[in-house]
């Protein structure tokens, strides 16, 4: 059994050694993505549906929880920075918040509004659709901004 998974990992990484390095980042964003897009989604209509909490409030207990989560993954295994070439970790995580808040709180709460008090879309759908959006313009603040490297 170990040696299977030895194998594995040794395929995965000449798989990982032959992609464009800004694809390799990308797939793995897209990873940590789908693991915070499940507990966003799970935390939100956790909160909504079993413990009856308004929408918006669903959404900011998802929002502190899962980009505190996101911030520590992406910076271990996405985003990782040269010692002398990393901004503060503090700064980088207030980054992540602001950029999050943008999207998750700003953007999905407004979006929320429209389709749930305008159009009737039921609260499960409006949240995934959302999220459809939110994750990729997530990457591009996170790449080029949240976790840029520090100006010369």
């Amino acid at each position: 059994m170990q040696t299977d998974h030895n194998r594995l990992r040794i395929i995965q990484q000449q798989l990982l050694q032959k992609l464009p390095p800004p694809l390799v980042q990308f797939l793995k964003f897209g990873m940590v993505g789908a693991i915070n897009t499940v507990l966003s989604y799970l935390i939100t209509n956790g909160c909504y549906y079993v413990f009856r909490l308004h929408e918006q409030i669903s959404n900011l207990i998802s929002f502190l929880i899962t980009v505190l989560i996101s911030y520590l993954l992406n910076s271990r295994f996405v985003f990782r920075q040269q010692e002398g070439n990393r901004q503060p970790w503090y700064r980088a995580l207030a980054k992540v918040y602001a950029s999050y808040a943008l999207t998750e709180l700003v953007l999905m709460g407004i979006l929320l509004f429209i389709q749930e008090r305008l159009l009737g879309i039921p609260h499960f759908i409006a949240t995934f659709l959302n999220l459809c959006i939110t994750v990729p313009l997530n990457f591009v603040l996170n790449k080029f901004w949240a976790y840029r490297k520090k100006a010369e």
